[in-house]
């Protein structure tokens, strides 16, 4: 019995330590990606504010092969919106902001975790002949340590992500 006290005292103190030291951890994680897209801002913006658009090059748009998407009247622009209702999950994403010639703010929510804040910033690129984009989401982590520990991968797992959607949308840009 003894021995059972000791035991159920050490889980409880290796659990308050654990959740002490993940506060010293960030209960955010950000996530950037930034490339260079050779066709003009306007045509650039038009696929990024439509999210009818974003079909064609955002690996997100449809994360399960059974989803229903459902979209917004108008699907472009700042309070458009669209969802899904798959097998796997379900969500919504809204533009809570949309600038021509200098991109949007999003908000990504999927249901059962926490809302991610995004956006997809543009501006002329140094030579003038393309456009300058930069693609970040910042993630809220929470206090659990688990969660805060997702943070350090969080990079690794969503970066490459970004990073073929940025060429899907270079490709789908620059063919126009």
């Amino acid at each position: 019995m003894r021995l059972f006290k000791l035991l159920v005292i050490g889980v409880i103190i290796l659990c308050g330590l654990s959740f002490l030291l993940s506060l010293l951890f960030p209960s955010t994680a950000v996530v950037e990606r930034t490339g260079v897209i050779n066709a003009p801002i306007d045509t650039v913006y038009a696929h990024v504010s439509n999210l009818r658009a974003w079909d064609a090059w955002n690996p997100w748009t449809r994360p399960d092969s059974t989803a229903t998407l459902v979209y917004s009247d108008p699907a472009a622009g700042t309070g458009a919106w669209y969802s899904w209702e798959g097998k796997l999950n379900s969500g919504k994403v809204t533009i809570l902001d949309s600038a021509p010639g200098k991109g949007i703010h999003y908000l990504l929510d999927i249901k059962g975790v926490r809302p991610v804040s995004s956006g997809i910033e543009l501006k002329p690129s140094a030579d003038g002949k393309g456009t300058a984009i930069f693609w970040h989401q910042e993630i809220k982590l929470g206090l659990l340590p688990w969660w805060k520990l997702r943070g350090f991968v969080a990079d690794k797992i969503y970066g490459p992500v970004m990073e073929s959607g940025l060429t899907k949308l270079s490709q789908v840009c620059e063919h126009r």
